[in-house]
């Protein structure tokens, strides 16, 4: 088995691969090898940007013979065909959130994978942050009793007021459900095991948007899906999720998350931020305790990383493409819901994984 590094290739080199970029780079059990887009002058540029030696196309990525591991940070309607793609060179391969546009695409890339014996991870990682693992580490430990619901909302204007270029936000695969729901949807998975039953309402306030930013400002474009999404989720184990989601609000309000136990609440942070405040309210109080996070702090990477050194130890990723396919599985029956104004089951499960040692360091050399 190879103790060096896992040699990394990112394809598609849009604002998110900045990010990405500076941790991988950072972190002593990666190198990343090759940059890719379908504007081979952004490849080149990114490479260029962070010493990254090759840049060329998604297929020369996939082809390289040093890299394990394919980082996929196209459009979500380009997710399972690059991750095909990747997996068909015998590579493994991280996508960007959601998985595939529909599970149908995410079932096919994970039974690919499988066949080809090699792995799949999907964002958000955020879910590997100190915030998240601190929470769940008192969850586990029994600081609130037993969990029994949730309530989370992210109330935004909107993200073509700052995005240059918007409109992939607005088209299936996205919106405020498949683009920010993950992060909610994979912190409820994570804290309270697979969903089984979802209600939902959508509303679209606005049917074309406009640019507000960049050098395409004043364009219009169509909004094709639900801007305003409102959810009831069932977990298998008994607990139920309130689920609030939308770009059609003048109120920004991100990151809303509390956790009722039988003996506490717990006010989570942001789950599409790696730290943050954690606070803990006993029944009987009339005050908040705040508690450390202890953990890792880097941003988006950590779940690149976690695959990566459990490639080279044979152990089981975090932030799995099973995991994955449930959060797609969830939103997919809440956009169900959404149609035919019914409960919807939820069709897809997963092991939940094992939590982050709180002493785990990205920057300390792991793979010898």
């Amino acid at each position: 088995m190879p103790t060096d590094p896992v040699g990394v290739a990112i394809v598609g080199c849009g604002m998110i691969s900045d990010e990405y970029l500076r941790n991988l780079t950072s972190f002593p059990d990666v190198r990343v090898l090759f940059c890719a887009d379908l504007v081979p002058e952004r490849a080149k540029a990114q490479a260029a940007r962070y010493g990254v030696p090759g840049a060329g196309s998604a297929a020369q990525a996939a082809e390289h013979p040093d890299v394990e591991l394919v980082v996929n940070l196209t459009i979500p309607a380009a997710h399972a065909e690059v991750g095909r793609q990747a997996v068909a060179a015998g590579k493994s391969v991280w996508n960007e959130k959601p998985l595939a546009l529909d599970t149908a695409a995410g079932r096919g890339l994970l039974a690919a994978a499988a066949r080809a014996g090699v792995r799949v991870g999907c964002a958000p990682d955020t879910v590997l942050g100190a915030g998240l693992q601190t929470a769940r580490r008192l969850i586990d430990g029994g600081a609130i009793g037993e969990p029994q619901s949730a309530l989370t909302l992210m109330q935004d204007p909107g993200p073509e007021r700052w995005h240059h270029d918007p409109e992939f936000l607005f088209r299936p695969g996205a919106g405020p459900l498949f683009d920010i729901g993950p992060y909610y949807l994979s912190m409820l998975a994570t804290l309270f095991g697979p969903a089984d039953q979802v209600a939902a309402l959508g509303r679209r306030s606005q049917h074309s948007r406009v640019i507000g930013s960049g050098p395409r400002a004043g364009t219009k474009f169509e909004a094709e899906v639900p801007t305003h999404v409102a959810a009831l989720i069932g977990y298998a184990r008994g607990p139920a999720a309130t689920l609030l989601l939308s770009f059609d609000s003048p109120l920004r309000r991100h990151g809303f998350v509390e956790i009722t136990g039988t003996e506490a609440t717990l006010s989570l942070p942001d789950p599409n931020r790696f730290d943050g405040e954690i606070r803990v309210r006993p029944t009987g109080r009339d005050d908040w305790e705040t508690i450390p996070a202890a953990g890792a702090t880097a941003s988006r990477g950590l779940g690149v990383l976690d695959m990566a050194r459990s490639i080279r130890a044979g152990t089981a990723h975090r932030a799995s493409g099973e995991l994955a396919l449930h959060v797609l599985g969830t939103m997919e029956a809440v956009a169900r819901s959404i149609t035919a104004g019914t409960f919807e089951r939820v069709p897809t499960t997963f092991e939940t994984p094992d939590a982050l040692p709180a002493d785990w360091d990205p920057w300390a050399a792991t793979i010898v």
